[in-house]
């Protein structure tokens, strides 16, 4: 024992510099992973008797937002194109909050027509709507159409959300005081609305194109909060952080070997998607922003978005050109 005790000492004295290195490296790790993951949403607000409606929660954020507000006592639509992972997830939350009240309706963002039929079903079948969370999204993709032959980026991201709110309002208006949340993401800092080639036909880039359809999340914030002041509905969007799910699966692919390598440490230290969510959950159910619409959020706390952003002019010019290219009169 005093041998084995003798050996430690040796050992530990020899490699004092690469020990040290270690535990600083440890400490710089730790503190890192502990700053991406964020704030969590603080509030104990309850959801009974209240009803919320989550495109793209079969998984992902999603899912993550579905379940807390599940717990919370709200009945919950989760609104999904892939029906199976939706009534797994649906399941799978009801047995996690104890909440039966958790239901799956068909929703495919790249087709106007399961836009307008799933609005008509919640007005028809519906008493209200509380919270509408407009989070599904598609990211990087390649040069898709939507099945109205929009570019599937913008098409996903904004133009189908734009109509689901647009025919959702009137029952919105009915159960105020509510609420519209809209994901949107930091990538919008970097976007602009190509007008003129609204497609981006003329050249496409994927990374363009999220841009574009993450600052026309931000955009659209803004000129609905205008038009819905007095309603009692309010309207927040957000960026959710930087986040391990499955909207990257159209990234990855493209990737070398070598970057896969490089990237995948980095994925460790991201955010999961229960803490991607807390702003989601913050913008839906934090009782202090009852008064505040039209903002955008990161981190469980209001930030400033880009200028383009912050264009009332563009803002109008974009809903018009929306409303044009989805029929709504």
């Amino acid at each position: 024992m005093q041998n084995y005790a003798e050996e430690i000492r040796h050992f530990m004295e020899s490699h004092v510099s690469g020990i040290l290195a270690a535990l600083i490296a440890g400490v710089v790790v730790l503190a890192f992973r502990r700053w991406m993951a964020g704030r969590a949403c603080r509030s104990k607000a309850r959801l009974d008797g209240k009803t919320v409606l989550i495109t793209g929660a079969n998984t992902g954020i999603g899912k993550e937002t579905a379940l807390d507000l599940a717990c919370r006592g709200a009945r919950v639509i989760l609104a999904c194109r892939d029906m199976t992972k939706a009534h797994s997830a649906a399941e799978e939350i009801r047995q996690c909050s104890g909440n039966g009240n958790v239901v799956v309706k068909k929703l495919d963002l790249a087709s106007l027509q399961s836009v307008r039929d799933l609005a008509k079903d919640i007005q028809e079948n519906e008493e209200r709507l509380d919270i509408l969370i407009n989070n599904a999204g598609i990211m990087r993709c390649p040069k898709w159409q939507t099945e109205d032959g929009f570019e599937m980026q913008f098409g996903v991201n904004h133009l189908g959300h734009f109509l689901l709110t647009n025919c959702l309002l009137d029952l919105l208006k009915k159960s105020s005081p509510s609420r519209v949340v809209i994901v949107s993401s930091l990538a919008h800092e970097r976007g602009r609305i190509h007008f003129e080639d609204i497609n981006l036909d003329k050249d496409y880039n994927h990374s363009e194109s999220y841009r574009q359809s993450k600052l026309a999340n931000v955009l659209f914030c803004r000129e609905l909060a205008t038009r819905l002041q007095g309603t009692g509905v309010t309207v927040y969007s957000l960026h959710p952080g930087v986040i391990r799910t499955e909207l990257v699966r159209h990234l990855f692919p493209s990737f070398a070997l070598w970057k896969r390598i490089i990237v995948m440490p980095v994925m460790m230290m991201i955010k999961t998607p229960k803490e991607g969510a807390q702003t989601t959950i913050y913008c839906a159910v934090e009782e202090s922003l009852a008064n505040d619409s039209g903002l955008y959020y990161s981190n469980c706390a209001v930030k400033e978005p880009a200028a383009q952003a912050r264009d009332d002019a563009a803002a109008k010019k974009l809903w018009d050109l929306s409303a044009s290219m989805v029929g709504l009169a």
